[in-house]
């Protein structure tokens, strides 16, 4: 029953991080329109979001502009702002259609239930028999394999790449890779981080760990001329 799980609160299953992602829908101009025909933006920077991203995505006819943020929620509207002035030409003369504002989990929470649930009446056979702790112990194997994945993306890329200058500088680089743009649009669509090609992934990590040299070698040189 949702991100705020009434069920998940009667029950104590436990608090988790989260952000907040807020979004307008704005029916723009055709001519505009074509621009997103064939393309979706991303905007990186402390204005837009000091943790997270800004986005513009395209619809069937309109577009979605909206940011997120897990450590400066209050800010939210703030930031959205912001994204619609970094997308402001693009989207001028557009109406804004809905807005729209959901919790997105960066971890599960303590205790699962549903799964749990699950794997007692497959354990018990219907209940026909006593389930003892390995047959509850079957869906924390299922859920890690399942989730874990997802969450650990979710993670890395919230702690590492959207909270410095340099990260993001990192993260845009890293982005430019055909092979990134591939996973990141099939994770997308089936809403799972889809398996790689393990060749490929290697050469992934050793990019982005040289993009991340780089990007911090950059602020340090910055960092002399502002002193």
């Amino acid at each position: 029953d949702g991100a705020n799980s009434r069920v998940a609160k009667s029950i104590g299953a436990g608090e988790y991080e989260y952000a907040i992602a807020f979004q307008e829908r704005v029916r723009i101009p055709e001519t505009k329109m074509e621009y997103y025909k064939e393309r979706a933006e991303m905007y990186v920077g402390d204005d837009v979001s000091p943790d997270f991203y800004g986005w513009v995505f395209p619809k069937c006819d309109h577009v979605a502009v909206g940011t997120g943020t897990v450590t400066h929620k209050a800010d939210i509207k703030k930031f959205q702002a912001a994204t619609r002035l970094r997308a402001k030409d693009k989207i001028e003369g557009g109406t804004i259609i809905r807005v729209e504002a959901h919790p997105i989990p960066e971890h599960p929470r303590p205790r699962s239930g549903q799964m749990c649930a699950e794997a007692i009446v497959e354990g018990s056979e219907n209940g026909s028999r006593m389930i003892d702790e390995g047959d509850l112990r079957k869906y924390l194997e299922k859920f890690d394999k399942m989730y874990w994945p997802t969450y650990k993306v979710l993670d890395v890329l919230q702690k590492v790449f959207y909270r410095s200058n340099a990260a993001r500088e990192a993260f845009v680089e890293m982005c430019a890779d055909e092979y990134v743009q591939k996973m990141t649009f099939d994770s997308y669509l089936y809403k799972k981080v889809v398996p790689g090609n393990p060749l490929d992934d290697l050469k992934l990590a050793v990019n982005t760990i040289g993009s991340l040299v780089r990007a911090n070698a950059l602020r340090r040189e910055m960092d002399k001329l502002t002193l």
